[in-house]
């Protein structure tokens, strides 16, 4: 059987406790939640650091990666693409476009290995609306392959490296 509880008066009371005590417990528990104790830092303090971090790693990054396929405009896209003698591969993209830059390294590789059979050439759609209207394309990326002026192949959207050579293939064969 439980004992039943004892009456209040046996219970120590706050007001019981000696007022150093109680004071030495105040002061070291603000001292451990203190923001400006070093040995603790604050969550929000450590995340914007790391956030901070993260957003310099991004931008040297992002500045570090160079394309080896040049930047095509509406002012050279008749010379370069159009008059082309061999086929031309145009990779319309958005400077917000992030499957963009994924397609970017694609073009890349593709224009090491294919530099003596095809040129590669970027086209931001946003600045250059007038050649994407032109072309129908709605949506980034889009890859198109042109051969003697005229428009072959097109790859919409982010696909593997297999899609972009099959393509290519087939206007070198044809």
């Amino acid at each position: 059987m439980i004992a039943a509880a004892s009456s209040p008066s046996s219970f120590p009371s706050f007001s019981s406790l000696s007022s150093s005590s109680s004071s030495s417990f105040m002061q070291s528990t603000r001292r451990n939640v203190s923001p400006s104790s070093p040995s603790l830092p604050f969550p929000s303090r450590t995340a914007a650091r790391v956030s901070q971090r993260r957003c310099q790693t991004l931008r040297v990054r992002s500045t570090r990666y160079p394309h080896r396929a040049p930047v095509v405009t509406q002012d050279s896209w008749d010379e370069l693409v159009l008059k082309s003698e061999i086929p031309v591969l145009v990779e319309f993209y958005a400077s917000w476009c992030g499957p963009c830059r994924m397609v970017h390294r694609l073009i890349d590789e593709i224009a090491k290995e294919y530099a003596e059979d095809i040129k590669c050439f970027l086209l931001n759609a946003d600045t250059d609306l007038e050649i994407a209207e032109r072309y129908a394309v709605k949506a980034v990326p889009v890859v198109l392959l042109f051969k003697n002026g005229q428009r072959h192949e097109s790859v919409v959207g982010t696909m593997p490296k297999d899609f972009y050579v099959s393509a290519i293939q087939r206007v070198l064969d044809s």
